[in-house]
């Protein structure tokens, strides 16, 4: 019989492990997933380094498309509500991928369905290199899309490699922080590199990425699973309805504020289909025996008031992604002037990965959600002070503190979920990664359609006021007017029209002041919402310390 080492040196994943003695307990908690035997300490570095790389990259090569979007749209001929498809076809695949591959994962085993999908992401990456177009561009995010969602889970496992089984919540809230490092990550890297060749740049590293993570994944597979038959005829239904239908809300959640959503009629058709399509799995799910997702169980208090939080709190931390950057980008600055402040973001978030591990446990995870909100809240209040001097500098303080909250936050949730389902089916764990990708991706997508709108709203608002109190009459207004006139006295030489380009000057400070303004209205609603997040959440604690307080009285006076 072969020993454990004879085993998982080979690491064959297509390995019987019918073959091989494992003790109870390394056993899987789900088919498809590896087994957990013990390792030497060479190997359990390496499934670290594995681990953590997978998990960083998983989300990093589409942050550099969506942080290089507005570009990367002119180079490939498209208008701004095209452009805005790209990102909202990888939300909608990664936000459902979940549906389709855990299932697949038990069936076909976890490596096989990553490597997989690997491939296919590099080959589309290939036919966007070779024929650049708005329609390979299309393949490539939704191929990278169901990858990420793949990659996010696979880091998740490798780590689990390394920890041994009580500290193995650890790896769950890492390896599901890492994929947050993705955004601060791609804001660090030169444009010119990506830019390069008409942008190929950026497809050679998309490329690169997907053969090193399948390389690595190679050369370090992870031990053999058990498998089983997952899918039935009816689940590939459910499947075929759920991805057109988030296809199609995160298409109008990406392109609304774009077009405007009052303006475009065809907005309203493409939400209604969304409907039947949505409703019509519903009801095939709620009448199958063995369903895909267990709405009965979703629809209950608990996972619903779970749902909630984590959607509301994803919601806010697009005040960063959106808020913060579009500031910035309001005021002139480019993504090559915001380098160091994205590495300070990108410190605080791998400190609040590591606080959320060290403090993990599970009594704490409710305190940690509730501090993560109230440090979300206070980055968002500090920057509401912002003006048309704010620079990068000064959003240091603010923008760390909502990186360190992101990961204090989202580690903890998703293992708070995990530990709640281990016990059950795999049925459970399929509705509940639905659930927590969903809120997840299309929380951020809504979160930037909410706060852009609302700061377009705002902007036209405060523009009307500001020019409300600029009359001709005024005689600050015309000394204005005469100032800017005298400064361009050099350039211009007739005297009426360095009158009217003086105007249009102050009419240009009027809309920055304008958007200004709008973005602080937009730093403030997202401080209330997060502080309205924490405040549910510690009458949550205050409810249960009070219930358990009662239980222990009751059962003490029994």
């Amino acid at each position: 019989m072969p020993s454990h080492e004879d085993d998982l040196t080979s690491g064959a994943s297509s390995i019987n492990p019918e073959e091989f003695r494992f003790a109870p307990e390394e056993r899987p908690q789900f088919p498809g997933s590896p087994y957990m035997p013990p390792h030497p300490n060479w190997r359990r570095t390496a499934y670290a380094c594995v681990g953590l790389l997978v998990g960083t990259c998983s989300t990093f090569d589409n942050a550099l498309v969506n942080v290089n979007i507005g570009d990367i749209s002119g180079s490939l001929g498209l208008y701004v509500a095209q452009a805005s498809w790209l990102p909202a076809i990888y939300t909608a695949m990664n936000a459902s991928g979940n549906l389709t591959l855990v299932k697949a994962r038990a069936q076909f085993g976890i490596p096989n369905i990553t490597h997989g999908l690997l491939v296919v992401y590099a080959l589309t990456t290939l036919v966007q290199l070779a024929a650049p177009s708005f329609a390979s561009e299309i393949l490539v995010r939704a191929a990278n899309g169901i990858t990420a969602a793949a990659l996010i889970t696979l880091g998740v496992y490798y780590l689990l490699q390394v920890f041994s089984p009580k500290h193995r919540p650890y790896a769950i809230v890492i390896g599901v922080a890492l994929p947050q490092l993705g955004t601060p990550l791609a804001r660090l890297v030169p444009i010119e590199l990506l830019s390069a060749g008409n942008w190929r740049g950026l497809d050679l590293v998309e490329l690169g990425i997907a053969l090193v993570l399948l390389t690595v994944c190679l050369t370090f597979p992870l031990p053999p699973s058990e498998r089983s038959k997952a899918f039935e005829p009816l689940d590939l239904v459910t499947i075929g309805l759920f991805i057109p239908a988030m296809l199609l809300l995160c298409g109008v959640l990406a392109v609304g504020r774009v077009v405007w959503w009052t303006d475009t009629p065809w907005l309203g058709w493409v939400l209604a289909a969304t409907v039947p399509l949505f409703a019509t799995a519903l009801l095939i799910e709620i009448q199958r025996a063995h369903p895909l997702i267990l709405f009965s169980w979703l629809g209950s208090v608990g996972m619903l008031r779970f749902g909630a939080i984590v959607l509301l709190v994803r919601f806010a931390l697009a005040e960063q992604t959106y808020g913060a950057v579009g500031f910035l980008t309001a005021g002139g600055l480019t993504n090559d002037q915001l380098h160091t402040l994205f590495a300070i973001v990108a410190v605080a978030m791998l400190a609040g990965m590591l606080t959320a591990a060290l403090t993990l446990s599970e009594r704490s995870v409710h305190w940690q959600v509730m501090i993560a909100a109230l440090i979300i809240a206070l980055g968002a209040w500090i920057d509401t002070n912002s003006n048309n001097l704010t620079r990068p500098p000064q959003l240091y303080l603010s923008q760390a503190l909502l990186g360190f909250g992101t990961t204090l936050f989202i580690g903890p949730a998703l293992a708070f979920g995990i530990v709640r389902i281990l016990n059950r089916s795999i049925d459970y764990l399929v509705s509940f990664l639905v659930l927590f990708s969903s809120t997840q991706n299309v929380g951020g997508l809504l979160g930037s359609a909410v706060l852009g709108t609302y700061e377009i709203i705002q902007t036209r608002a405060h523009a009307v006021t500001l020019t409300d109190n600029l009359l001709a009459s005024n005689p600050d207004v015309v000394a204005r007017i005469d100032l800017g006139a005298g400064s361009i006295s050099g350039v211009v030489i007739d005297p009426a029209q360095r009158t009217a380009e003086s105007a249009e000057l102050l009419a240009q400070a009027v809309t920055r002041e304008a958007n200004i303004l709008a973005f602080n209205d937009v730093f403030r609603i997202v401080s209330i919402l997060a502080l309205m997040c924490a405040a549910y959440v510690g009458c949550l604690i205050l409810f249960n310390a009070i219930r358990q307080q009662e239980k222990v009285n009751s059962e003490s006076g029994a």
